[in-house]
C-alpha cells in the first residue's frame, strides 16, 4: 500500500491576491488539478488531500467530486507549519501503507514518472527526493552578506517534491521531533535525515517541475505545460 500526501494549504499571499495559488488557474484547471492527476495516474493507491480547514469543502464539491479523483480518499485540515501538515496527512493514511510519497500541490508539472522513480529510490533506500543538480554557482555567505565558501557545484542538489519514505522512518522521525518540540524543519527530508540518520537518495527529478510560488511563475508554468502536451 503506498499512500499519497498532496499539499494543498497555501493563501496566496506572495501571489499577491486574495486567491489560495493552489486554486489559481493555470491554463483552465484549478493548479491543485494538476499533481491530483499526476498521482492518480501513478502507482499510489490512496491519496490524501491536505488543505486549510475553510478550503476542505471546496476541494471536496470543486475539485474531488467535479473532477473525479477517485484515488482522494481524504481531505484533512492542515496545521500551522508544514511538517505540521504532513503530520496531519501521515496520520490520516490508510495504516497499512508501507511507503508514504509527500508533493507541495503547488508544482503542477510533476509527473508520474517522477512519482515512480522516487518511490522506487525510497523502497529501495528508505527515503528519496526529486531533486535536480544546480545550474548556477552556489555562495555560501557570512552574518554581513559576503562570500564566506564555494560548495563544490557538482555536490549541489535543488530539492524538489515529491519525496518518498518508508512509513516506519517517517513515523519514527516525527515521534522524536515531537518530543523535543523542534520546529526549525523546512523540509521532510531534513526531519529524517535529523531524527533517524537515514539518508535521503537524490533521485532525478524534472528542471521544469517548478513551484508556483509567486506571479512571473505562472506564465512559466504554462510554457513548459505546453512543452508537455508536445
Amino acid at each position: 500500500m503506498i499512500s499519497g500526501v498532496i499539499l494543498a494549504g497555501g493563501s496566496g499571499r506572495r501571489m499577491g491576491g486574495n486567491t489560495p495559488k493552489q486554486f489559481l488557474t493555470l491554463d483552465g484547471k484549478p493548479l491543485i488539478w494538476y499533481s491530483l492527476r499526476a498521482f492518480s495516474e501513478s502507482e499510489v493507491d490512496e491519496i490524501i488531500l491536505v488543505t486549510r480547514e475553510e478550503d476542505i469543502d471546496y476541494c471536496r464539491k470543486k475539485i474531488v467530486e467535479k473532477y473525479g479523483f477517485t484515488k482522494v480518499k481524504k481531505i484533512v485540515a492542515g496545521g500551522s507549519e508544514r511538517y505540521l501538515s504532513v503530520e496531519n496527512g501521515l496520520h490520516a493514511a490508510d495504516e497499512t501503507s508501507e511507503r508514504v510519497i509527500i508533493h507541495d500541490g503547488a508544482r503542477p508539472l510533476v509527473t508520474p514518472e517522477i512519482i515512480s522513480r522516487v518511490l522506487h529510490d525510497a523502497m529501495k533506500y528508505g527515503a528519496a527526493t526529486a531533486a535536480m543538480p544546480v545550474k548556477d554557482t552556489i555562495k555560501i555567505a557570512d552574518p554581513d552578506g559576503f562570500g564566506r565558501e564555494t560548495p563544490d557545484r557538482s555536490s549541489v542538489y535543488q530539492i524538489q517534491t515529491p519525496q518518498a519514505f518508508s512509513r516506519a522512518i517517517l513515523v519514527e522521525a516525527f515521534l522524536k521531533r515531537r518530543a523535543l518540540d523542534d520546529r526549525n524543519i523546512t523540509d521532510d527530508t531534513m526531519l529524517v535525515e535529523r531524527y533517524t540518520g537515514v539518508p535521503t537518495k537524490m533521485t532525478q527529478g524534472s528542471y521544469e517541475n517548478i513551484k508556483v510560488t509567486t506571479p512571473e511563475d505562472l506564465p512559466v508554468a504554462e510554457l513548459f505545460l505546453s512543452r508537455q502536451r508536445v
